[in-house]
């Protein structure tokens, strides 16, 4: 069967970079992607590969960025193999400078790069899904460790770095420890406040995130639950869409809460959303180093979250008494104190936002991923 064509890539000389994702929805390792290239601009030229189509993040791309989206440009379904033959042909048609793969979803294109002529190749691993939230799967830990060992392997987490050094026993050169930056003059306590309108009365718990399973959102409606019973006034926002949503609304109906919960959909720019917050929660099963804990901390918001990844050393050691185990009632005795008391939040808050000015600089992190995409 005859290819279908590919669409124009962006003119010039500049190198094109392949980038490969699983999705270009809206999420971490896509919004990373999309600061770098914005930082850049024409540096390099982009090829952006959607394997499930999806591309809403492009939108955060700006219009000096040159790139061209490629949603879907393998058939979805194949086996392993099959991938990865069709993941090369792409790559010999596009002739990149480098590829880039992102988490396990784009393994076969890093397999196909193991066929000459090989590409400069950058693997980027945010995290685990939520099929490996409980462990990883042995046939998994064995492709990492044969197809990624003369990769660059870029990691967020030291939870991912162990990995990589321990589980995948990839050559320590090859591994990179690149903590999330993010732009502090963008997400910060002054400027606007988003008109949320949520109703109600109490303060604001917030959080922001794909309204997927692994983000376990229906936790955090029922760690609310248990605020509401015992005589807390609070308000609830949830700000990001996906695949649970009407599961979810209909959970906040169930619990009692559809009369203090607002769900926001997905916002372009959240930055201001942050500073309407007076709490944010983050309830998910698995994470590495989530954007949205740095951008609430950056923010001078109050953070209450499960001890998933990196979270309980991205906050500052005040905090640790809000970082919860993975259930309702833990999570729910992390928010409870927030909530009651406006001025612990302000601490907290002043404490996240300085920890995230040492800490989070993205410029530190864009100048490792430049080196790694061109090879210095």
């Amino acid at each position: 069967m005859t290819p279908p064509a590919d669409p124009p890539l962006p003119p010039g000389d500049a190198p094109l970079v392949l980038s490969v994702f699983p999705s270009f929805a809206v999420g971490g390792a896509q919004v990373r992607f999309c600061a770098l290239a914005n930082r850049y601009g024409p540096r390099w030229r982009h090829a952006i590969v959607a394997l499930d189509g999806e591309t809403g993040c492009a939108e955060r791309l700006r219009p000096e960025v040159p790139f061209t989206l490629f949603p879907a440009p393998v058939p979805r379904g194949l086996d392993p193999l099959r991938a990865m033959l069709a993941a090369r042909q792409v790559i010999r048609r596009l002739r990149p400078a480098a590829l880039v793969t992102s988490n396990w979803g784009s393994i076969e294109w890093a397999m196909a790069n193991l066929l000459p002529p090989r590409l400069r190749h950058l693997h980027t691993e945010d995290g685990f899904g939520p099929d490996e939230a409980a462990g990883q799967k042995p046939r998994r830990v064995l492709t990492r460790r044969l197809v990624l060992r003369g990769s660059e392997v870029a990691l967020p987490s030291t939870v991912l770095l162990r990995a990589a050094r321990e589980a995948w026993r990839l050559p320590e050169a090859r591994l990179h420890h690149i903590p999330n930056g993010l732009d502090l003059a963008r997400f910060r306590p002054d400027g606007p406040r988003a008109d949320l309108a949520v109703p109600g009365e109490g303060p604001l718990i917030g959080t922001v995130a794909a309204l997927r399973a692994e983000k376990n959102l229906a936790r955090l409606l029922r760690a609310a639950a248990l605020l509401l019973d015992a005589g807390l006034a609070f308000r609830l926002v949830l700000i990001g869409d996906g695949p649970e949503r009407a599961m979810l609304e209909g959970l906040a109906d169930e619990l009692g809460l559809a009369d203090r919960t607002l769900f926001a959909g997905h916002v372009p720019d959240p930055a201001a959303a942050y500073r309407a917050m007076d709490v944010f929660a983050l309830s998910s099963d698995t994470e590495q180093m989530p954007f949205s804990v740095m951008e609430a901390m950056a923010s001078g918001v109050a953070v209450a979250a499960t001890d998933v990844g990196d979270v309980g050393v991205m906050l500052p050691p005040e905090a640790a008494p809000h970082v919860a185990a993975r259930d309702p009632a833990a999570l729910a005795a992390g928010l409870r104190p927030l909530v009651e008391d406006a001025a612990l939040r302000g601490r907290l808050g002043a404490l996240n936002r300085a920890k995230a000015k040492r800490d989070y600089d993205q410029e530190t992190m864009f100048r490792a991923y430049a080196r790694l995409i061109d090879g210095d």
